[in-house]
């Protein structure tokens, strides 16, 4: 879930968020994860026997915001490395669409909020638990309602963290539920203890490639932000786990710079937004080895030739071709499952870098009383015509 922004500048309340907090953010996660990966981990080998991951045959992740984001980017590492079926749901549909399971002792309820407080997080994971399945927790907040909803908690606090857009929140999330995916293939036998113990060796050994990546995004983004900052809409591609990672990172410029974006998976836009204009709309198109990375690149060459300003976001050894303000590396080798925790690096400094474009602050536009940067006329059948609607 996105932390919670500060009121707005007035006599009750703090001055607004800077942009500068985005890069304040991204530029720690190489030592959050050096710092926090152990740890993390062995609270998930600590989850209370109760929860019987052995048994486990299904998992649900809740989640709203970032932390919806961060369901649909761990989906196929609890597919894959723990072998179950795993279905991601925004926490307004799970409480009030969802048929509850014929079995829910086979069933695992991942609730993700970092504050603990999202009032139908909270709410999925008491009814999971009323049910009789068995519900873990992911959150920043010990004593919340949330962890007390829950079995189990996996707590993802941060030393030093400061009000933002979410950042180094989403990485821990993204972190705890792959995590807890490695604990569940193991409990359930479907990987070995050597293959758990390399898993999570792998995940510690991404902080160079984070930090390498974010150098260099944050360098690259800045150039990238004034040649889109003044485009209609930014929309970003991914499929797999990379679509949690584009909706994330259409997430980031909303809050950050109030810039319009959306994220997509790679064929639904082939099917729907490729036919909007102008012509020369940014494109983000996330690329990852695996699964997807054929599809990406067949869109990414659709995107250009319908002439969209596209921009890669792909391995560095893959961007031969790219000029480098449409290029942003990601540095380092990683398995698909794991690809979320560097291919929203990007997000943040591009962020920052439009919000200081566009002389914008995090969550401005959001708050009732703030003035739009252009005033919005009535559409009056005289400024229709005049506009030629």
């Amino acid at each position: 879930m996105t932390s919670a922004p500060h009121p707005g500048p007035g006599p009750a309340g703090p001055p607004p968020m800077e942009p500068e907090v985005m890069l304040r953010q991204v530029v720690c996660l190489a030592d959050d994860i050096r710092g926090r990966a152990a740890s993390v981990a062995e609270q998930v080998r600590a989850l209370p026997g109760a929860l019987d991951l052995a048994g486990v045959e299904s998992v649900v992740i809740v989640g709203n915001g970032d932390s919806d984001h961060a369901a649909r980017a761990v989906e196929m590492a609890f597919r894959s490395l723990a072998g179950v079926d795993c279905r991601p749901v925004s926490a307004l549909p799970f409480t009030h669409y969802r048929k509850p399971a014929a079995s829910p002792a086979r069933v695992l309820t991942v609730a993700i909020s970092v504050s603990g407080g999202s009032p139908l997080v909270v709410t999925s994971a008491e009814q999971a638990r009323a049910e009789g399945g068995a519900v873990v927790a992911l959150t920043a907040n010990a004593a919340s309602p949330l962890a007390r909803s829950a079995y189990g908690t996996v707590l993802l606090d941060l030393p030093g963290q400061e009000p933002s857009p979410g950042v180094r929140t989403y990485q821990a999330s993204l972190l705890g539920a792959l995590l807890l995916a490695i604990a569940l293939g193991q409990a359930r036998g479907h990987l070995d203890r050597a293959a758990a113990e390399m898993l999570r060796e792998e995940l510690g050994a991404l902080a160079d490639a984070i930090e390498a990546t974010v150098d260099e995004s944050v360098r690259r983004t800045r150039q990238l932000a004034d040649r889109i900052a003044h485009a209609p809409v930014l929309t970003l591609l991914g499929s797999g786990p990379s679509h949690g990672s584009a909706l994330y990172g259409a997430a980031k410029q909303v809050e950050t710079a109030a810039v319009f974006a959306v994220g997509q998976d790679l064929e639904e836009w082939c099917h729907v937004e490729r036919f909007a204009g102008p012509s020369d709309l940014p494109v983000f198109v996330l690329a990852p080895a695996g699964r997807s990375s054929g599809p990406a690149l067949r869109v990414a060459q659709r995107a250009a030739d319908l002439g969209r300003r596209l921009v890669a976001v792909a391995p560095a050894d893959r961007l031969d071709g790219f000029p480098a303000w449409a290029a942003l590396p990601v540095h380092g080798q990683v398995r698909e499952e794991f690809s979320p925790l560097l291919y929203h690096l990007f997000a943040a400094p591009l962020a920052c870098h439009l919000a200081q474009s566009l002389g914008r602050v995090p969550f401005a536009a959001g708050r009732p009383g703030h003035a739009p940067a252009v005033p919005v006329r009535p559409a009056t059948p005289a400024t229709v015509k005049e506009e030629g609607r």
